[in-house]
């Protein structure tokens, strides 16, 4: 049994897709609609730049949901693969609204739109240069968890994405990031300050969920007939209320990626096909779980060698 997962910010990068936007009319129709639909020509900016332009939140989201959205339809509608026999859809934050939008619980604008405002809303949650992010490399989740416990008084940092085994990112304020990369050094743990702009997945994103809560109770979901995996439980989502109300809590929650990779594996998932720039979430998928098969779908050569 196989499950797709679709990845999240990080993965962009200026010509993605260009392989398919040149040889499929389809996907050009897909990044027209986008470009109509959004109201700027998200497809230039993809498609030759620049790359700051590119990196900012509000573009970056649907820009990697546009393409995950474009490979997946190559696939089903060129090559008359049929994705829709995966088990689950499942994706890393953002990746999360390519997976249920492909999995037919949201179309195509809709998801564009939203992803806009999200990538809007979440970037200006807190003043520039006042949030950041780091990556701590080599630890566990137990560890990482007791160091924030003992020092919450003087440190409002959370774990914003628990990745795989050995990469845990943290969110929380610049200055109370900077007093915990001395307190990881002190435990002779590894770890990076990110490229990021603001401290997504905690809880001073609290302004950005209350424009999605405003925002997703507008929508009219669909009921998929593909069963989704929660970024915040890391289990199967029973229905398309849960669903709403899960991504509304995603902004500030824990991305449990760890956990909801081994809970596919737990429910016979031997098989993960990434579609989208990048290979992040295979990298990740690997270093869990080194027996199951990954597929990283990229270009026309790859869907060529995928065998469900």
């Amino acid at each position: 049994m196989f499950s797709v997962i679709f990845p999240g910010q990080g993965s962009q990068m200026v010509g993605m897709g260009m392989e398919f936007y040149n040889k499929f009319d389809l996907v050009k129709n897909l990044f027209k609609e986008a470009d109509d639909t959004l109201n700027f020509s998200i497809s230039k900016l993809i498609l030759e730049g620049p790359k700051e332009e590119l990196n900012l939140t509000a573009n970056t989201q649907p820009a990697i949901f546009l393409i995950s959205y474009s490979i997946y339809t190559v696939i089903k509608k060129e090559f008359n693969i049929d994705l829709s026999k995966a088990k689950y859809f499942a994706g890393h934050s953002l990746g999360e609204y390519s997976a249920l939008s492909c999995a037919g619980y949201l179309n195509f604008s809709e998801t564009l739109k939203i992803l806009r405002i999200r990538g809007d809303a979440m970037q200006n949650s807190v003043p520039k240069g006042e949030g950041g992010m780091v990556a701590v490399l080599g630890s566990t989740v137990e560890k990482i968890e007791k160091i924030l416990k003992d020092n919450e008084k003087n440190l409002g940092v959370q774990i914003a994405n628990d990745n795989s085994e050995g990469q845990i990112v943290l969110s929380g304020k610049t200055d109370d990031l900077d007093k915990l990369i001395l307190i990881l050094k002190e435990n002779t743990i590894k770890n990076i300050k990110l490229p990021v702009s603001a401290p997504f997945h905690c809880s001073l994103m609290n302004k950005a969920k209350n424009i999605m809560n405003n925002e997703l109770n507008k929508l009219n979901f669909i009921e998929g007939k593909n069963k989704l995996i929660s970024n915040v439980t890391a289990n199967e989502i029973s229905n398309t209320n849960e669903l709403k109300d899960l991504l509304i809590k995603q902004i500030e929650n824990r991305v449990r990626w760890r956990e909801s990779v081994i809970n596919m594996i737990n429910s016979d998932i031997n098989h993960f096909i990434e579609i989208g720039p990048g290979k992040v979430l295979s990298g990740l998928v690997k270093r869990i779980n080194k027996e199951v098969k990954i597929d990283t779908i990229n270009s026309q050569g790859d869907i060529e060698g995928l065998k469900i």
